[in-house]
């Protein structure tokens, strides 16, 4: 190293990169001084100032004695001495000292975002042809600026660094765009990875894996399918920490079949999915309650040779719980504690605990609980959250008091879903008032109410008409800085629907949507049921078509309300025609829809269009259907279609429902069809007709 008392005084008046040497306090010459022979460590403060070359002289010993004792260094500076100095280390000592001085300083407040200290830096460096420690400094500019969001600043010099020769390496654009996605400015981000090319700047695999990352972290699947094409176009692969971002996106998505696919092509790129891949696959076809084919993966998986852990495990029991398999569940549950590499934690018992909580099976669950203790694991608050949610629905409050209470004394607090769970249980048991005093216990610990727990409130005050009520929850909720859900408006739009309060549903409907939520199911046959109400068949079909436009797949229920709407109007073909479109997809017509629809062509001397209605169900439906229609034609004096109807179902399989035929033939002898009921008669004391016991024997 050289020693500075060896410097040449002219050296050290020429101004570094530009930039003139000066000290508010002191002339430039003392600054320069040659230092007097260096003896011990002078304490160098605002108090007790000191020459540039004995600040210099005291890094480059400081140095010597290890970048420890440098970074323990107290010395006060200027900014403009800071430059000063730096460019004086860089001239005279090199540029190993002048980079320590430089991490030295921008550790400190004084010195981390003064940007002309940055450039002095890089300059320096760059002229000792130390292109690399140059670099370094282009990245930390980044990172200290962006700090105090000032990002594009810095980015903005390190690109005007250029002119002086230098250019910004794939490590710093990789770093800025890292730092940007980071601070949430993804548009920047994707600005100055369009840019790169143009700049002289080319991705390179961590490019790549940086943006697809963070487009997997917003859900922009088509623009993580265009990146990876690219990778794939470029010969270049990705890692499985990225890969696992590609497949939980795409399945959040529910895109199983392409993950699929992708799997497939990474395969024949050489790249193998590892365990985590495969099992963020298996876990979210078993959160959707697609077992089988969760399965079928973990073949593919096996067959690679790779072996699932226990988290793997968890995933099936879990899912298979979900679906309600529970003891296939518990078999698989039973192997993982017989293994001799992975045993059960505790997300695995909580998945079975929850398993049979949802079977109400609160024995087996209370077992499990006592077996993760004799196994030393400690239960937390899902665990207790499950088991207490069990309790509650089961309508056992005071086992769930005791469990809280006892979650309590293990160290493990509840939080708002466990509270959640107990205002549930009180509601369904009508004690609004105790849901409410258990709330507030829970604010009274720091908890803060979420969308469940207004959402609850809310269902309970509509079930009991007080709309008004779940409107101020409604308001609070959107104060308190808890958004919405479409879940909390679907609550609303149903109760004001019942109380055909439509104005206020369709305020509510159109809020909504301009919030950007996606109606569910429930919530457009809630909105078509309330239409139909008023006898507005006509606003019930525009948002039918409205739902189907937007891909919400309707079910029996939706159907029904609009078909129920259709018949009350007359308009009887446009309901047959949903009924017809109906089966076409598979759907099954609840009974009233069935019925309905029979009775008012039946009403209309269009019986045999009633009779073609029920040929298309499935026997046990059209059977059940055809002796509670029958009843009803009877009661009706309407004696015709009533034996229509019964006489096709006894030549079809001959069994009838006894209180139907005794129906029948009551109307018969009351509307005088003497005739019918003797032929009738006639067939029953023939012994052509096998009697059920009641109507719930043939369904």
């Amino acid at each position: 190293m050289h020693c500075l008392t060896r410097l040449h005084l002219h050296r050290s008046l020429v101004p570094v990169s530009g930039l003139a040497l000066t000290n508010p306090t002191r002339p430039f010459a003392d600054l320069v001084r040659p230092r007097q022979p260096f003896q011990g460590r002078p304490f160098v403060s605002q108090n007790n100032p000191a020459s540039l070359s004995d600040v210099c002289a005291l890094i480059s010993h400081t140095y010597e004695d290890g970048d420890h004792q440098l970074r323990s260094l107290h010395v006060h500076l200027s900014d403009e001495q800071a430059v000063a100095a730096l460019a004086f280390l860089a001239d005279s000592e090199g540029s190993t000292v002048a980079l320590s001085f430089f991490r030295w300083a921008i550790a400190r407040p004084q010195f981390r975002h003064f940007l002309r200290f940055y450039v002095t830096a890089g300059s320096s460096l760059l002229a000792l042809g130390n292109l690399k420690n140059a670099q370094e400094v282009m990245s930390c500019l980044a990172v200290s600026f962006s700090e105090v969001g000032r990002l594009k600043e810095a980015v903005g010099m390190a690109f005007e660094m250029r002119s002086q020769g230098l250019p910004i390496s794939i490590d710093t654009m990789n770093l800025v765009l890292r730092i940007a996605i980071g601070s949430g400015s993804i548009s920047y981000a994707e600005q100055l990875f369009a840019e790169m090319p143009a700049n002289g700047i080319f991705p390179n695999s961590h490019t790549f894996k940086t943006m697809i990352a963070a487009y997997c972290r917003q859900g922009r699947i088509d623009e993580v399918e265009r990146l990876l094409r690219t990778v794939e176009a470029r010969g270049l692969l990705i890692d499985n920490v990225t890969c696992t971002l590609v497949v939980n996106a795409f399945c959040k998505k529910g895109c199983f079949s392409w993950v699929s696919g992708f799997f497939r092509k990474m395969l024949e790129l050489g790249f193998v999915p590892n365990v985590i891949n495969y099992t963020v696959l298996i876990a979210a076809l078993c959160k959707r309650g697609s077992v089988k084919q969760a399965f079928q993966v973990l073949e593919e998986m096996v067959g690679l040779g790779l072996k699932p852990n226990v988290y793997t495990h968890t995933a099936l029991i879990d899912g298979l719980c979900k679906i309600g398999w529970t003891e296939r569940a518990f078999r698989l549950f039973l192997k993982l504690v017989r293994s001799n590499s992975y045993k059960p934690n505790v997300c695995t018992y909580t998945a079975m605990i929850s398993g049979y909580c949802k079977e109400s099976k609160l024995s087996r669950a209370e077992m499990l609980l006592t077996r993760m203790r004799e196994q030393n694991l400690v239960p937390n608050t899902n665990t207790y959250t499950t088991l207490i949610d069990g309790y509650c629905k089961d309508g056992n409050l005071d086992r769930a008091y005791e469990l809280m209470d006892q979650m309590k004394g293990d160290n493990c607090l509840p939080n708002i879903c466990t509270y959640n769970a107990v205002v549930h249980g009180l509601c369904k048991q009508g004690r609004i008032h105790e849901a409410y005093r258990q709330l507030q216990v829970a604010s009274e610990q720091g908890l803060h109410w979420d969308k469940v727990t207004y959402t609850i409130l809310m269902t309970e005050h509509c079930k009991r008409s007080q709309c008004s009520r779940a409107m101020e929850l409604f308001d609070q909720m959107v104060d308190s800085g808890c958004h919405p859900d479409i879940h909390a408006y679907t609550t609303l739009i149903t109760a004001f629907c019942k109380l055909r309060r439509m104005v206020e549903s369709e305020r509510l409907f159109e809020r909504c949507l301009g919030l950007g939520l996606v109606p569910t199911k429930e919530t457009y046959t809630a909105m078509i049921g309330g239409y139909c109400r008023l006898g507005k068949a006509a606003s019930a079909l525009k948002i039918f078509e409205k739902m189907i436009q937007l891909g919400c797949v309707a079910d029996s229920v939706t159907y029904g309300a609009l078909i129920s709407g259709l018949c009350n109007e007359s308009r009887l073909d446009e309901a047959r025609a949903l009924y017809e479109a109906m089966l076409d997809k598979g759907l099954v017509p609840c009974e009233v829809s069935r019925i309905t629809l029979a009775y008012e062509f039946c009403k209309r001397l269009r019986s045999n269009t009633a009779v073609c209605l029920l040929e298309r169900l499935e026997k046990k439906q059209r059977t059940r259907t055809t002796n509670i229609l029958v009843r009803k034609l009877s009661s009706e004096g309407q004696v015709d279609a009533a034996g229509l109807f019964i006489n096709k179902l006894l030549d079809e399989d001959q069994n009838a429902d006894r209180i139907t035929c005794i129906a029948f033939l009551n109307a018969c002898y009351e509307t005088g069809r003497y005739s019918s009921a003797s032929e009738f008669s006639e067939r029953i004391s023939k012994g052509r007709i096998n009697f059920v016991k009641d109507i719930s024997a043939i369904t």
